[in-house]
């Protein structure tokens, strides 16, 4: 069985705002898009699943942009993935990238998540026109109990 433990989320920007873009830094500096903290009893802990989810809108400048997405638990890296940008006013210049992270076992207390983004490639710029939203749920493994999986064995014979 699932149950919920927690769920926050946060959405610093609502929508698309190419009037006041936030440039992305070049690698290794980073920018912080949003954090949230999700926290996990002791009845939970190491039985747990968490799963992350993050939705970032972003608009090439000049040149093609590599950027590279991170997601910290407690200030340690434990997701990162990539997204090509490109700045020809030809095509596409606003994109929006999604990306998905699932914990398994966190221990007790409460755990701060942050998502972040860099530029990774020199002499290209790219920044944050959003939106951006960052979302957590924590669900808590429970083992059937003995009850329960007796009931589900007397359904099982019936239908048969």
């Amino acid at each position: 069985m699932l149950r919920i433990i927690d769920y926050q989320a946060v959405e610093p920007i609502s929508r698309v705002n190419n009037n006041n873009p936030i440039t992305i830094p070049q690698s290794p500096k980073k920018l912080v898009l949003a954090t949230i903290r999700l926290m996990i009893p002791r009845r939970d802990a190491h039985k747990n699943r968490v799963e992350l989810i993050a939705t970032v809108g972003v608009r090439g400048i000049t040149g093609t942009s590599q950027l590279l997405f991170k997601i910290f638990r407690d200030g340690k890296e434990i997701f990162r993935t990539q997204a090509g940008v490109e700045s020809d006013p030809a095509s596409e210049v606003n994109y929006t990238v999604t990306f998905q992270s699932i914990e398994s076992n966190l221990g007790q207390g409460t755990h701060t998540f942050r998502v972040t983004v860099e530029n990774i490639t020199p002499g290209t710029e790219a920044a944050v026109v959003g939106p951006i939203s960052f979302s957590g749920l924590a669900i808590a493994i429970e083992q059937e109990r003995d009850h329960d999986k007796d009931h589900s064995r007397d359904r099982d014979r019936e239908s048969s």
